[in-house]
């Protein structure tokens, strides 16, 4: 497929198309689960288990790789399965993709008020019921609309916008992984890191389960291939290293909570 073939206006650069993936397999939700996953594997053990998931997405991402650089069209997953097995499969494959990012939607918009709680612990205003002995309140309910509001504004004027905003949350997002590194040179120690590991090899599964939802997002590279102006061949490679590049970030995080954080841990 040529340039002129596109309907679509290619304004994605390499940092565009980094930031738009990683920031999307980043997100929020580690910042929820975090302290679950060590709880459940130990650090070394919810660390191991984001190292064998990163392994494993980084394969899927060769896969993805390949696909986008020889099909470099805008829809992704559902172009590769039109042309290989018809469009009933496409149709399946489309609705699943959608059904996936509507609970991944749903799974930030509740991640970024509690994230926001933890910062202003006096933000709960308004309650309006109790889930699962877990009280709801408005202003916490009104975080996560807002939130969703902006981003779906955003996406919906178009990809640049939409690829800005990612890009200041992806330097945001690292700032906030180098103030966790920071923090556990400074104010960490080794003994924090125990237990190791929690629940054996079933702990570690219990993590390694959570990863590919976690890294959802790296697949917005092939499903906006038409508005990426870069060479085919490095939008393929760009997968990789964003899927990489999550899977590192992933276990600095484990690792920096554990040594700060672990004496608050089941042990």
């Amino acid at each position: 497929m040529s340039q002129h073939d596109s309907q679509f206006t290619r304004v994605l650069g390499r940092w565009d198309v980094l930031s738009v993936a990683f920031g999307a397999m980043i997100g929020f939700g580690w910042i929820v689960l975090a302290g679950g996953f060590l709880d459940g594997a130990g650090t070394l053990g919810a660390t191991l288990a984001f190292a064998i998931g990163g392994v494993i997405m980084a394969l899927v991402g060769l896969t993805y790789a390949e696909l986008v650089s020889a099909m470099p069209s805008a829809g992704g997953e559902h172009n590769y399965v039109l042309r290989g097995m018809g469009s009933r499969p496409a149709l399946l494959t489309s609705w699943s993709l959608v059904l996936g990012y509507v609970s991944v939607v749903a799974f930030e918009a509740v991640a970024l008020p509690q994230t926001l709680l933890y910062l202003a612990p006096d933000m709960l205003v308004g309650k309006l019921w109790t889930v699962a002995d877990y009280d709801v309140y408005a202003s916490w309910v009104a975080v996560g609309i807002v939130g969703a509001l902006i981003i779906t504004g955003l996406n919906y004027v178009g990809i640049r916008p939409a690829a800005v905003f990612q890009g200041f949350a992806v330097l945001f997002l690292l700032a906030v992984g180098a103030l966790l590194l920071l923090g556990s040179v400074v104010g960490g120690e080794a003994d924090n890191l125990q237990p190791l590991f929690t629940g054996g090899v079933a702990g570690i599964v219990g993590v390694l389960v959570a990863v590919p939802f976690l890294f959802v997002g790296f697949d917005v590279i092939p499903q906006s291939a038409e508005e990426i102006d870069l060479p085919f061949k490095q939008i393929g490679k760009l997968v990789v290293v964003a899927v990489v590049a999550a899977a590192v970030f992933y276990m600095l995080v484990m690792l920096t909570v554990g040594l700060v954080a672990a004496q608050g841990r089941a042990g």
